[in-house]
């Protein structure tokens, strides 16, 4: 008798690594262009994307007959952020932070292969900001893993520096002894850029949120175009966000901010 809830788990984690590989891709996606980028059979794709259609998380074009997923997953995902003590206290920092520079403020947590956006703040404006809750940031390409690099586990920089990564969205090669001296800068200023190296175009600023233990837990990050926030900002944006990291830890009870 075959074991049905290994068969169920199986089921389970693939689709859950489909939603996943989805989430970024700003675009709807082909059965054949998820399968290939999961190294899965198209046909089992086309099976869990099924699944997915008919429970609401995903929906096929009935044109093109390409998928994207639906909003019923960020709202799962919100309702959830929403119930977390960390969510509740950063979000009224993030919209004061949003309203004082007029840029849009992200909240990300640390995870084994990156950063996750968990809430947005957004504003107006001609650049919109494309990365979404649930995005997975990469931690030598984003403002927000330079920071948990600095701050976080003293083990994933080692890992990052060791490692063959991609070229960055500008198109230069990864260089390691530059993200060190990175690395370095954040772990005395407290705020961490990453000038067109995630997005073509955007940069970032981000700075770390500590919690009762005063452990890294989270960054607080405001990001625009290149015009908004230029390689080397401004000492006026770099203090906003780093007020805000400080407020928003102060109140999950951090007593010794490092920085």
């Amino acid at each position: 008798m075959k074991d049905t809830s290994k068969i169920n788990n199986h089921s389970a984690i693939a689709a859950f690594q489909i939603i996943e590989e989805m989430a970024p891709i700003p675009e709807a996606v082909r059965v054949t262009d998820l399968a290939r980028r999961l190294g899965m059979p198209r046909a089992k794709v086309y099976r869990y994307l099924q699944t997915l259609c008919n429970i609401g998380y995903v929906r096929q074009d009935p044109v093109t007959e390409r998928y994207r997923l639906t909003l019923k997953l960020f709202h799962v995902g919100q309702a959830i952020a929403d119930g977390t003590q960390l969510t509740s206290t950063a979000r009224p920092v993030m919209v004061q932070l949003r309203d004082k520079v007029g840029l849009t403020c992200t909240l990300s947590i640390p995870e084994d292969a990156g950063m996750r956006v968990v809430d947005i703040v957004r504003v107006d404006s001609p650049v919109q900001i494309v990365t979404k809750p649930g995005a997975l940031l990469s931690f030598h390409a984003s403002a927000q893993g330079k920071v948990a690099l600095a701050f976080g586990n003293p083990d994933l920089l080692s890992a990052q520096l060791a490692s063959d990564h991609a070229p960055l969205a500008n198109g230069k090669a990864f260089d390691p002894d530059r993200l060190q001296a990175e690395i370095l800068h954040a772990s005395q200023t407290g705020w961490a850029v990453a000038p067109e190296e995630t997005l073509s175009g955007l940069n970032a600023i981000s700075s770390p949120i500590f919690d009762l233990e005063n452990s890294f837990v989270a960054t607080i990050t405001i990001a625009g175009s290149m015009q908004d926030i230029p390689a080397e900002p401004s000492a006026t944006l770099c203090a906003a966000v780093t007020q805000a990291a400080r407020a928003i830890s102060k109140d999950l009870g951090c007593t010794e901010y490092p920085t």
